[in-house]
Order: structure tokens, then C-alpha cells, then sequence
């Protein structure tokens, strides 16, 4: 076999990153085997991919909408002849996002907007560096030159496969960096060749951060030995997060707030680096400037490249170990009969919890990631999204002050709690020796992180009522819903921390499925709304389905536990609770975004918007339960027709017109004594909005929320309970993610479709229940 050229060296070095990272978000081999071969052991079946799509979906939106924002702001506030900046009344001010718009595409950009573009595209660039510094990799000798001297290539050609394959796998890079050069690109006039420009332009900048990066990983893997390391890793955790809060709080500027203030100071010398050059070129008034800019910055790339190249090789030139390094050292241990007195007595006194705390207490780095990095994010984002007056404000808004602790303890839990499984690293086999069963040992880890993490709340719900003594009864009713939502997201974390972790993975950071962790954090924001939600009805919705979501989960992990050794096995893939209520979360979630987004962006009345926003929700939620249902061949899947159709429609319509005549009466009698306003009343709005709410109500809902409800809730509260309790809590859960004035006859709905799917055993019956009942209701609420 002839030996590879040092370009297709580095590229193979490159490619088993790359193939490493997909590994990871798939969840599967990213090439099949080839005819012949022997068949591996069967891996278990994952549909982790359509995770991973959704929630970076959802997380590159999001950047991308932070990112228009912050050059608009950063127009409206520091270009000298902008007039998007508007006052009301009061004196307040407020942007006009479409002046603003035409002013950045009118012409290039002026000095002091190109600059505080360019200050955050540096601190992207910088936390593209930090962050990977900040994971457990660092103080791991597994991907390091260690292993990577050993390939039968030369040393260059190594070192600079190192660079190669740190420039495109790095996650972090590639998501903070190229939305914002997309929009660069997008307002300088490239138009729909903005998307590709921006990931082109993240490429050029993560080669110089790459080498940076290794620089400071080789310098200090040689210098260090581990221990120091984790000092390191968590140095560069509490630099790196509030970095990123920084380029964020651009898009969230204002009077007053730091982060203009710093803005407005950027330095005109930050246009001639890197990031700098790189946005003259792309807003350069003619050709001719954009290629002498590009030239430029090909000219500082060489030199950053090559320069950082002979810096590398003079680090190693003594070889890749360094004498000594690898030890770590250990304290003097602690003589006998010493850890039973003073504050060792106020341990816990369960065995699992006194050796969690006692693993916290060693681990200086998971000390400081579990307490002070939760309040390091928080507060960066308080600091560089607030203004002067933003200190005061803790004691004048307890809702603000109870959303803080809500935020607080729900980062110390994604950081602890949901990696329990992950800190317990190759020794994870261990628990399994206890003479407990594992889910005991979890639900003493989840009950100690759960009160570990009152800690913030209740120090924060102190000083609410000691600043401001004439809100204590709202400070109270408002912490309540915290201490009540801390033990829920504590289970909530140690359970997807069950789905989100590979302890068999050898590689560190594949051993945390990122997917799980966001998914975690855009579960934990339904608690913030509960706390700021304006209805006590609102905040009952989310308690209760963050409750029932909560033990649904930790039912589905208990029954994972048994299978997390075995690389094969896995426990079969059938109907749960846990499925049923994840979609009505997510159900939730879409209806309200949804409903946002048609009232603010559509102009569409209330009532419409509502159900418009059900519907379309609905149904997206019943493809991707479907997808997932397909992909993981899941068994005992709900089915629509059943083996009597006939029967099924006879008593569906003949349950939907007892159901709508129940409802008709309900709205009837609360309108006529004046408690309940018809959220119809007034004009149609034309036969087309007419029949598009018909097609709507009578269709797509039903056809979702009877999935949903029915096939997905009730049928797996079916197996572990009685027919009578399953009806009520399903019909319960139910009635709530509708609006509180529909709740009660939604209720009674709720439990005739579950009492026709437990007879017939398929969704038709429920689906035409719900659809005549729709159907009846709609139209007298629309024609009389």
C-alpha cells in the first residue's frame, strides 16, 4: 500500500473528527457495510437525528433572528446620520426595524457600525476558542498528540492535520459564527448567496481560531500536570460563558444598557484584524475594494497560519510528553477519626448522597461548574441585557427576582443533575454492584441535586422580602412556583440525563448528547413562563404538565437503566406515557409560539389566531411523532381505522352530538349570566376564513389531538392504571392546554374519546367525536 500524501493524511485526520461528531448527533455509522463483510452486533435503535434536526433548527433560528437584531440596533444606536430611532410620549425609545433595514442595505456600513460588528464577531471568535479549552478533553491524554504522533505520517503533516480537523469540527464555532456573518453578508447586498457566504466566512475565521486553540492545548498539556488542567478547564468555562452573553446582549441594546456603552467604544484598529478586514470586504462599496480587502486578509491568515505553525513545532521539539507532566498530585490524607466531628455531622446521612457531596467537594472543577458557573451565566446575562438601574430592579419586580432564581437553579441542574450518569465515568458499573436497585440510587442523586439547588432560590426569595417587605405576599405566591418547580426539572434532569448520556462512549465529549441538554433548557423556559405567566390558570397548565412530564420520564428511564451497559440491548420500543406527554409539551409550546407569531406578524384577530395556531401545531406534532414511530419500528403504535370502522363512525358522531350538545349549553348559560364573553362575537371575516377555521377545527385538530391525548396519553396510562383513573388524568391533561373559559366541557370531551377508544381500540371513534363536537360548537359560536 503506497503511503498517503500529506494532504490526504490530514484530510483522514479531519474526516475521523467529522465522523466521530456525526456519530455522536445520529446516533449511526455514517457509511454502510460493505456486501460480505461480517455483520456487526446489532446497535440499538436510535432516531436521535430527528432530535438533534428539530432542536438545531430551533437554536440556529434563534441566532440568526439575535443576530438581525443586533445589527439593527447597532445601526439605530451608533450610526451617526441613522434616523430609525423613534420616542414616545414618555420618552421612551423604540426602533423602526424597517428604516433601519433600508439604511443598512442603502449603503456600507459607517466606521462605528463596522466596529461594533466587528467587536462582536472578535468575541464569537474568542468563545469558538474558549469553550473547547473548558471541556473535560483538555485533561484527557485520549485525542491529544499522545495518540495522534503514533500515525505513519510526518510531524508537519500532523500538526497541521491537528489545525485541519479543529477548523471544521468545532460546533461551537460553526453555530455562533456563521449566523451573524450570514447577515453581514445579507445587509451588505449579496442577497440569497448570504447563507453560503456566512458558512464561508466562518470557515476563513476558525482556521486562525483553531490555531490559537491548539497553541494554548499543546502549551499547556506540556507545561501541566492534569490537575491543573481541570483548573484550566474551568477557568476557561467561567471566561467563556459570559463572552457569549456578551455577543448576545447586542441584540438586546439599549439606553443605559453596557454592552452600548462598549459598543460605542470598539477601537477603529479592530477593523484592520481578521474579523475586521473580513467585514470590510464584505461591505465594501465596489469589486476592486472587496478583492483588495480579500487579499489582505489572505495576506494576515499566512501569516497567522505559518507563524503559529513554527510556534507549534518549537513546542514539540522535544517530543510530545513532557517529563513529569502527567502526574497528578493528591492531598495528605485525612487522618482517621477526624471526619466525624464539627460540620462533618450535618452530612446527609444516606450513602449515596454523602458520597455525591463528597465527589463534589474533590472535584474542584465540578465544584465550580455545579455552583459558581450557574451564577456566572446569569448574572453576564443580567449585566450586558440590563441597564444602570438593573440591581435596583431586584427589589422593585419580585417577578423578575423570582424568574432569576427559577434561571439559576435550572442551569445548576443541567450542569449537575443531568449529568449524573456522566460524571460517573467507566466506574458508572459500580452503582450497579449496590445492594439497592439503580433507580433507587438515581432517585437519591436527583433528590440531592433537587435540594442542592433550593440553595439560590431560597437566598434570592430572602432578599426579595428583605428589600422590598410591601411585595411579600406576591414574592411568596411567585417563589412558591420555583421551590414547587426545582424538584421537578431535578427529575426531569436526572431522567433525560438517562437518554442524553453514553457512559460507553470513549470518546469525552461524546459521552453528552447536546440535543438532550437543549432540549432540557427549552423545557426549563416553560418554568420561567410559569413563573411570569400573567393568569394563575397559565401557571397551573405548566406545573401540571411539567409534573406529569416529570414522572412520565422517570418511568421511561427506569426502564433504560437495566440496558445502559450493553451496547446492543435496549428495552423495546413501545407506546409510553412519557411519548404522549413529550408531544403535548411540545404541543404546548407550538400553539403559543405559533399563536405569537399570527397575532404580531400575521395581524389575525384573536379567536382565529387560536385556532389556527392548535391546528397547525397539532398536526406538526403528529408527523414527527409518526417519523419517530416509524424510524424506531415502535410497537402497539395507535391505529385510526381499528377492525370495525363501521361501529367506530356510529358511535363517534353519535358521542360527538351528546358532547356538542353539552358544550352548546355550557357556552349558553355562562354567556347569558354575563361569565363568559364569546370569543367570536362580531363579523366572520369572510367565507374564506370561515371555511379555513372549519377545515381546521373539524379536521386537523381532531385528527392531532386524539393521537395525542387518546392513542399516546391514555393509551400508556392504560397499562400501569385503572380505566377509571387513566380517563380522568388524560381528559384532565387534556382540557388544560385549552383556554381556561373551554376547559370544563373539554373536560367531559376528553372523557367520552377516551371511553371510545378503550372500546373500539382505534382513534377513528374519538377523531369524529372530537370533529362533531368541534364542528357544533364553531358554528354557533360564528352564526349566532
Amino acid at each position: 500500500m503506497r503511503q498517503a500524501t500529506p494532504a490526504r493524511a490530514m484530510w483522514l485526520i479531519a474526516q475521523l473528527r467529522l465522523r466521530r461528531l456525526w456519530n455522536m448527533l445520529a446516533g449511526f455509522r455514517m457509511r454502510p457495510a460493505k456486501p460480505g463483510s461480517r455483520p456487526a452486533t446489532p446497535a440499538k435503535k436510535r432516531a436521535g437525528w430527528v432530535l438533534s434536526l428539530l432542536v438545531g433548527a430551533f437554536m440556529l433560528f434563534s441566532l440568526a433572528n439575535v443576530t438581525r437584531q443586533s445589527a439593527i440596533n447597532i445601526q439605530c444606536y451608533l450610526a451617526p446620520a441613522s434616523a430609525c430611532l423613534t420616542y414616545n410620549t414618555k420618552q421612551k425609545i423604540g426602533i423602526r426595524e424597517e428604516l433601519a433595514v433600508d439604511e443598512l442595505h442603502a449603503a456600507p456600513f459607517s466606521d462605528p457600525v463596522a466596529a461594533a460588528l466587528t467587536l462582536q464577531l472578535s468575541i464569537l471568535v474568542l468563545t469558538s476558542i474558549l469553550l473547547p479549552l473548558s471541556s473535560k478533553e483538555i485533561a484527557q491524554a485520549d485525542w491529544d498528540l499522545e495518540w495522534l504522533v503514533t500515525l505513519p505520517a510526518k510531524r508537519s503533516t500532523l500538526l497541521w492535520g491537528r489545525v485541519l480537523e479543529r477548523t471544521l469540527v468545532n460546533p461551537t464555532g460553526w453555530v455562533m459564527l456563521t449566523p451573524l456573518c450570514g447577515v453581514i453578508a445579507w445587509y451588505s447586498g449579496l442577497g440569497l448567496a448570504a447563507p453560503l457566504v456566512g458558512v464561508a466566512c466562518a470557515l476563513v475565521l476558525l482556521a486562525p481560531a483553531a490555531m490559537l486553540r491548539t497553541l494554548a492545548d499543546t502549551g499547556l498539556r506540556m507545561s501541566l500536570a492534569p490537575s491543573s488542567l481541570r483548573n484550566v478547564q474551568a477557568v476557561a468555562a467561567i471566561l467563556g460563558m459570559p463572552l457569549i452573553y456578551f455577543a448576545l446582549a447586542f441584540g438586546q441594546m439599549r439606553t443605559g444598557s453596557p454592552v452600548l456603552a462598549l459598543a460605542k467604544g470598539a477601537p477603529h484598529w479592530l477593523l484592520w484584524t481578521p474579523p475586521g478586514v473580513l467585514v470590510s470586504a464584505l461591505n465594501a462599496g465596489s469589486v476592486a475594494q472587496s478583492l483588495q480587502m480579500l487579499a489582505l486578509l489572505a495576506g494576515q491568515l499566512a501569516v497567522l497560519l505559518w507563524g503559529g505553525m513554527q510556534l507549534l513545532r518549537y513546542q514539540v521539539r522535544n517530543g510530545v510528553v513532557a517529563s513529569g507532566s502527567r502526574e497528578s498530585t493528591r492531598s495528605a490524607p485525612t487522618p482517621a477519626g477526624t471526619g466525624q466531628t464539627g460540620w462533618a455531622r450535618l452530612l446527609p446521612r444516606s450513602p449515596i448522597k454523602r458520597r455525591e457531596l463528597r465527589l463534589l467537594s474533590r472535584d474542584r472543577n465540578f465544584l465550580i461548574q455545579s455552583l459558581l458557573l450557574p451564577i456566572i451565566i446569569v448574572g453576564s446575562q443580567l449585566i450586558f441585557t440590563g441597564s444602570a438601574d438593573a440591581v435596583k430592579e431586584l427589589g422593585d419586580s419580585p417577578k423578575f427576582l423570582a424568574g432569576l432564581a427559577c434561571g439559576i437553579a435550572s442551569y445548576m441542574l443541567m450542569l449537575s443533575a443531568f449529568q449524573t450518569l456522566n460524571n460517573e465515568g467507566q466506574s458508572l458499573w459500580m452503582l450497579y454492584t449496590f445492594p439497592k436497585p439503580i433507580d433507587s440510587v438515581l432517585r437519591e442523586k436527583a433528590e440531592f441535586w433537587g435540594v442542592l439547588a433550593l440553595l439560590y432560590p431560597l437566598l434570592l426569595l430572602a432578599a426579595g422580602l428583605w428589600l422590598a417587605p410591601a411585595t411579600a405576599a406576591t414574592t411568596l405566591r411567585l417563589f412558591a412556583v420555583v421551590l414547587v418547580g426545582v424538584p421537578i426539572f431535578s427529575v426531569i434532569a436526572v431522567s433525560l440525563g438517562v437518554f442524553g448520556c453514553d457512559p460507553l462512549a470513549q470518546d469525552i465529549r461524546t459521552r453528552i448528547k447536546p440535543s438532550y441538554a437543549y432540549l432540557y433548557m427549552i423545557l426549563s423556559g416553560l418554568m420561567v413562563y410559569a413563573v411570569s405567566a400573567p393568569q394563575l390558570s397559565q401557571t397551573l397548565v405548566v406545573v401540571i404538565l411539567l409534573s406529569s412530564l416529570a414522572l412520565a420520564l422517570w418511568q421511561k428511564a427506569r426502564d433504560q437503566l437495566p440496558y445502559l451497559l450493553d451496547p446492543a440491548a435496549a428495552p423495546p420500543a413501545r407506546v409510553s406515557t412519557a411519548d404522549g406527554l413529550i408531544a403535548a409539551v411540545l404541543f404546548f409550546v407550538l400553539q403559543a409560539v405559533l399563536v405569537y407569531v399570527l397575532l404580531k406578524l400575521g395581524k389575525m384577530p384573536a379567536a382565529e389566531s387560536v385556532v389556527i395556531a392548535f391546528s397547525i401545531a397539532g398536526l406538526l406534532v403528529y408527523v414527527i411523532m409518526r417519523l419517530v414511530y416509524l424510524l424506531l419500528k415502535t410497537e402497539e403504535v395507535p391505529a385510526m381505522l381499528g377492525r370495525n370502522p363501521g361501529t367506530s363512525v356510529a358511535l363517534g358522531v353519535g358521542a360527538g352530538l351528546v358532547a356538542a350538545g353539552i358544550g352548546i349549553a355550557y357556552l349558553s348559560a355562562m354567556t347569558h349570566f354575563g361569565l363568559l364573553r364569546d370569543p367570536m362575537a362580531g363579523p366572520a371575516g369572510g367565507m374564506f376564513k370561515v371555511q379555513l377555521l372549519f377545515a381546521l377545527a373539524v379536521v386537523a385538530a381532531p385528527l392531532a389531538e386524539e393521537f395525542i391525548f387518546r392513542g399516546l396519553v391514555f393509551g400508556g396510562l392504560r397499562r400501569s392504571m385503572g380505566l377509571a383513573a387513566s380517563m380522568v388524568m388524560s381528559s384532565a391533561l387534556f382540557a388544560i392546554v385549552h383556554p381556561p373559559a373551554s376547559m370544563l366541557p373539554v373536560f367531559v370531551l376528553g372523557l367520552g374519546a377516551a371511553c371510545l377508544y378503550e372500546r373500539t381500540r382505534s382513534l377513528l371513534a374519538p377523531v369524529l367525536m372530537h370533529a362533531v363536537y368541534n364542528a357544533a360548537v364553531l358554528g354557533y359560536q360564528i352564526f349566532t
